[in-house]
């Protein structure tokens, strides 16, 4: 019987272009590979002793005859290719609509009204890297108090703030009025707070980041498993992409390094339910700004603290290795990537060296945890329970 799923999912390691992926200019993107192909005597020994490199498209690297988990690749159903939609399609909400995007900044109008209900100014008001715009329009918010504001290529409304010029606490509550207003037609899939130190020409966003998404329009994974008295032990930022919803526990880690330990930690806790970790420093910090050898060196820390993670397992845990889209660090885009997603299981009442292939939408991976756990649901998607069990 298994009482237990751990969840882990690698913020934007994806493993290779989805069928409409020129639609969203990501042809060749294939985060896992090409980060194996590009980055010289790179490997990832305990995730491979998993299976990952028996996933379909990744044969060729270094197929093992013998893997001790079951593994396999999902496609994405919703549109879109943001941490939102990922995480959502996940826990069983697939998008017909993918999230708005605003390529030529928000509505002068919205803008207008935004400064009205929150008593600033705004400047900027394009899409940008998040590490960029702060060292061009820093300054000027230094001095004037005016609200950095951009986008990016994903769904997201963002607001810089220097912590010393709008206190944290006036920040959030600034992204909460952004909440409020931006839903419907611009109800975008995250608004987050970006706030930064420093001086001029040396400006450094803090690990004091917010994201404060879109209510889930209906019951996912989380709330199944909350309504039948079983926790669900949130871990990194899913408690903000779940808006809190179906969460019973939460750690808000904001690297991989804090994530991981958060993680070990909950497992030598004696509880039935779910954890479910998010470890962001893939994406935010290496996958966003091209850095290849961060990248490797993150999957690399990651892969070097499973062997205690897997230890931490009791017998009817199950432990869930997955992502949420990709963001290849070899392409010239620093944006998401429309990418499949790995998904490695791995635990005692697990049968080994099983590849399932393809999986038609993220939402498999949370009917096969509900499944798992026995508990009724109405997700869509296949389980593939009796597959690996």
């Amino acid at each position: 019987m298994i009482k237990r799923a751990v969840l882990i999912v690698l913020d934007s390691v994806g493993i290779g272009e989805l069928p409409d992926a020129n639609e969203y200019g990501d042809e060749g993107s294939n985060t896992i590979k090409n980060i194996y192909k590009n980055k010289h005597n790179f490997s990832l020994p305990n995730l491979e002793k998993l299976g990952l490199l028996n996933i379909e498209g990744l044969e060729d690297l270094k197929k093992s005859d013998n893997f001790i988990g079951s593994v396999g690749k999902c496609n994405e159903k919703s549109k879109g290719k943001d941490t939102t939609t990922g995480h959502w399609e996940i826990s069983g909400i697939s998008l017909q609509n993918p999230f708005p995007t605003y390529p030529n900044g928000f509505p002068a109008s919205f803008i207008k009204e935004f400064e009205n209900k929150v008593g600033r100014k705004t400047i900027g008001n394009y899409p940008a890297s998040g590490t960029e715009i702060i060292q061009v329009l820093g300054q000027k918010h230094v001095e004037s108090g005016d609200l950095i504001v951009y986008t990016s290529a994903d769904s997201v409304f963002q607001i810089a703030a220097h912590e010393e010029v709008v206190p944290l606490n006036e920040l959030y509550q600034i992204c909460k009025t952004a909440r409020e207003m931006l839903q419907g037609e611009h109800g975008v899939g995250r608004v987050i707070a970006r706030p930064f130190l420093g001086s001029e020409n040396n400006f450094i966003r803090t690990k004091n980041r917010k994201d404060f998404s879109l209510v889930p329009p209906k019951d996912t994974m989380l709330d199944f498993i909350k309504n039948n008295n079983k926790e669900v032990f949130a871990i990194g930022k899913i408690e903000d992409i779940f808006v809190n919803r179906g969460i019973t526990k939460s750690n808000h880690t904001t690297n991989n390094e804090d994530g991981i330990s958060a993680t070990i930690n909950a497992l030598n806790e004696n509880f039935e339910g779910l954890i479910f970790t998010n470890l962001v420093d893939f994406d935010m910090i290496y996958g966003h700004r091209n850095d290849l050898k961060g990248y490797a060196e993150a999957l690399e820390y990651f892969d070097l603290k499973l062997p205690e993670i897997m230890a931490s397992l009791k017998d009817d845990d199950v432990l869930i290795i997955t992502a949420d889209h990709g963001c290849d660090p070899t392409t010239e885009s620093t944006d998401h990537s429309r990418e499949y997603i790995p998904l490695i299981i791995y635990g005692k009442s697990i049968k080994q060296n099983i590849n399932f292939g393809t999986l038609d939408t993220f939402s498999c991976i949370g009917k096969t945890i509900l499944h798992m756990l026995n508990i009724n649901n109405q997700i869509e998607g296949y389980s593939i329970l009796n597959d690996i069990i």
